[in-house]
């Protein structure tokens, strides 16, 4: 009997083994290969404060603006030539749309809508990746219920919904970092 046995757990840890593991959770991997390029960026971003005046606490616009554009400036130094889709690829996309689409059909819908509603409404025809968010383009504040099932961002950047787009914000530069298109359902706003 006790012999027997051992030949069973044998035999299933052979089997066991000769299986193959079952593939990896497709949207960990995905996230995964968002939170790399955030970091990516993140250092970059680290790489270029150190070549930028430091900005000291203070209350003048115009120190805070030429320190902006100081660092704008030499993140795109360190970009040139990126182009959208750096950091939001085609899977990271596809993954955005599934989880902002799973919100917009959840519970908290009616109330990110409402929110959406309120705001200035914005059509702004062409984002720029590595440009100031543009000025006279209100700063429309993310609904926290949509941000819900989006992944967590590094201190530096946040997400911004501009028409119906989601822009990847650099909030010390105020640099669009990237965004993606489309991915919004546009709603009627209130007036």
């Amino acid at each position: 009997m006790m012999r027997g046995a051992c030949l069973y757990m044998v035999l299933g840890a052979v089997v066991l083994a000769g299986m193959q593991a079952p593939p990896p959770n497709v949207d960990a991997k995905i996230q995964k290969e968002f939170q790399k390029r955030l970091d990516d960026y993140v250092k970059l971003r680290n790489t270029a404060r150190e070549n930028v005046h430091k900005l000291k606490p203070t209350k003048s616009a115009e120190a805070i603006e030429y320190h902006e554009a100081g660092l704008a400036h030499a993140i795109r130094e360190l970009r040139h030539g990126v182009g959208q889709g750096q950091i939001f690829t085609p899977e990271i996309t596809t993954e955005f749309r599934r989880l902002i689409g799973m919100t917009m059909q959840g519970e908290e819908a009616v109330r990110i809508r409402e929110s959406l509603s309120r705001a200035e409404p914005v059509h702004l025809k062409s984002l720029r990746i590595n440009h100031r968010y543009p000025e006279g383009v209100p700063l429309q504040s993310t609904p926290p219920t949509l941000l819900l099932n989006l992944p967590k961002l590094p201190q530096a950047l946040e997400y911004r919904v501009v028409g119906s787009a989601l822009v990847l914000l650099d909030v010390e530069a105020n640099l669009v970092v990237d965004f993606i298109p489309d991915v919004i359902p546009e709603v009627s706003h209130a007036r």
